[in-house]
């Protein structure tokens, strides 16, 4: 048996001792970890993150953070840290052991706390991810949703976290191990995916593990991948679609509980060292490996072969060998893919591509997507998730000032909708939600952003299963329609309309007496009096209402849906 495959260490104690530990926690000050910690967490625990024996110290996180190393020297690239609040923080002493738990409130894990810090943010993310722009999801992560304190500490583990889908296709680094040496692979590919696998990735991978000589893993993430791409159950069900194109023998899938940085060339490393512990001796790095997109001045975070260069520079260090990936393209004249790079003729032969967006376009909208292209049986999964643009749900976001006819406009678009049939249609004006829905909210700043977050989060799920949802909020702060928008994005489309009706004309209407409290001083922060109102900067529609009747003003949001495809015209 070569030296790889044997066990390696995990941080689970016995069954027996994990019994123990389970009654003897309920003492232990607990902390409900996030979806982010859990996935670290379970790497940490069943050796995926070997060496790391917890979360790190400050030390250690120190130099992860400017070398890349532990502070041994361990080439170690991300900062594995569990963030807690100030709060929590404060309730806790070095030296002290806690219950780690998920979301459920189910123990996991022990964790004796050595560290306690309070770390530079932006220096973090300058050094990990190359630069403190909130375009980049971790980055944003960093600054909005972790908590401001870091602890650190050796982890006990008691027990895995619970998966209830997919089970058979989840395996620990040691399983995998075993699998290969009962099947006697001595060479293993790894592939990492976040998206699905189309005739271009099949090539690639087929191409790589010949030229290894090698077995194949296709081992895709299901953790946490960049908001925005397709979930992990259709992506499952696309790749099980596609493993009957590769030969048994030779191939296996395994899903990675990964909660992803993106962060580019480092990420590129660690991805190797993870795929390392999993007994795999090759890894492919394409281009651009687990780039995020596009910073704040519209360009790309890395350059395409930084993360093939980096990797490069530590393969020996690490033990497992790169294969880079070549960029496949179709070569229609031979009716073959072959990497862009090697073509001969590539002035005398028509080449043939799609992009991601491109075939986001082709979904969204019910286009063709070619064999040539993707297996049919993987187009058939990711139809099923979006289906053609007039099935999908969809929600019209009013904006303006109080008073400038949001309400009589989304009034007589919600009758025109039901008047086509079709779709289910929910108004969700701010009176009625205000009622219903945030009865006990006042008028303050966060109490007007807290009430366009529920707003926001119904609409979703008006969207998500296929219905529309209209809302007719004031909604004044382009940073709280910003993440509704987010909200919605996910499952459909978002239509936001500026009713663009001027101050005078809403305080000269004035229907509900409003404007007239708020000159009195009766009103505290009323918008466009005591309180700003931010201009949508390119809302998909603008309104005029000062002179043009409330059935025109719905009929123009009406034409807007059809030339987006949402309604058949």
């Amino acid at each position: 048996m070569s030296l790889e495959l044997a066990p390696i260490p995990e941080l689970y104690v016995s069954y027996e001792s994990a019994q123990k530990m389970k009654l003897e926690a309920a003492e232990l000050t607990s902390h409900d970890m996030t979806p982010r910690q859990i996935c670290d967490l379970e790497l940490l625990m069943n050796g995926g993150f070997n060496p790391l024996k917890g979360f790190l110290s400050q030390a250690d996180y120190e130099s992860v953070v400017d070398t890349m190393r532990l502070a041994d020297g361990t080439l170690w690239p991300m900062p594995i840290t569990l963030d807690v609040s100030e709060s929590f923080a404060e309730t806790v002493e070095l030296g002290q052991d806690i219950a780690l738990r998920d979301q459920e409130g189910v123990i996991l894990a022990t964790m004796t706390v050595t560290d306690k810090w309070v770390p530079n943010k932006a220096h973090e993310a300058e050094k990990v991810f190359g630069a403190d722009d909130a375009a980049h999801p971790a980055v944003n992560y960093l600054h909005h949703s972790a908590g401001a304190v870091y602890l650190g500490g050796p982890v006990t583990g008691i027990q895995q976290p619970v998966h209830y889908d997919f089970r058979a296709r989840r395996d620990t680094p040691n399983e995998l191990r075993a699998y290969f040496r009962k099947l006697g692979w001595r060479k293993v590919v790894a592939f990492q995916t976040r998206n699905p696998l189309h005739r271009a990735h099949q090539e690639l991978t087929f191409r790589a593990a010949k030229e290894a000589q090698a077995n194949l893993l296709i081992h895709p993430v299901v953790g946490m991948t960049k908001p925005g791409d397709i979930d992990h159950f259709t992506r499952v069900r696309c790749y099980e679609a596609v493993l009957d194109q590769y030969p048994t023998s030779t191939t296996t899938m395994s899903l990675l509980n990964l909660a992803m940085r993106m962060a580019g060339p480092r990420e590129a490393v660690w991805h190797g060292l993870i795929r390392k512990n999993h007994g795999c001796t090759h890894f492919i790095v394409g281009r651009d490996h687990a780039g995020p997109g596009k910073n704040s001045a519209g360009e790309d975070f890395y350059g395409p072969y930084d993360a093939q260069d980096l990797f490069r520079e530590h393969q020996a260090e690490m033990g497992i060998e790169m294969v880079d990936f070549k960029h496949m393209v179709y070569v229609q004249d031979r009716a073959q893919y072959e990497p862009a790079d090697e073509i001969k003729d590539k002035d005398d032969v028509t080449i043939l591509n799609i992009s991601g967006t491109e075939l986001r376009r082709r979904l969204a909208e019910g286009l063709e997507i070619p064999e040539w292209f993707s297996f049919p049986a993987v187009v058939e999964e990711l139809r099923k998730t979006r289906p053609p643009r007039a099935e999908q749900g969809f929600t019209v976001f009013f904006t303006g000032f109080s008073g400038s006819g949001k309400s009589t406009v989304a009034n007589a678009l919600m009758v025109k909708l039901m008047e086509m049939g079709g779709r289910p249609v929910t108004l969700l004006d701010g009176d009625i939600v205000r009622k219903n829905l945030s009865s006990e909210l006042g008028f303050s700043k966060e109490h007007r952003d807290l009430n366009i977050r529920r707003i926001g989060y119904v609409a979703s799920e008006i969207t998500k299963n296929g219905g529309i949802a209209i809302c007719a909020p004031i909604a004044p702060y382009a940073t709280t329609r910003r993440a509704v928008r987010e909200d919605i994005e996910q499952f459909g489309a978002f239509i936001e309309v500026h009713v663009a009706t001027s101050i005078e004309e809403c305080e000269r209407r004035d229907r509900k007496g409003l404007y007239k409290l708020a000159r009195a001083g009766k009103i505290k922060e009323f918008t466009g009096i005591s309180d700003p109102y931010d201009m949508p900067e390119d809302p998909e529609l603008r309104l005029e209402t000062e002179s043009v009747p409330v059935d025109n003003c719905a009929h123009q949001v009406i034409l807007k849906l059809e030339s987006m495809g949402l309604i058949r015209g």
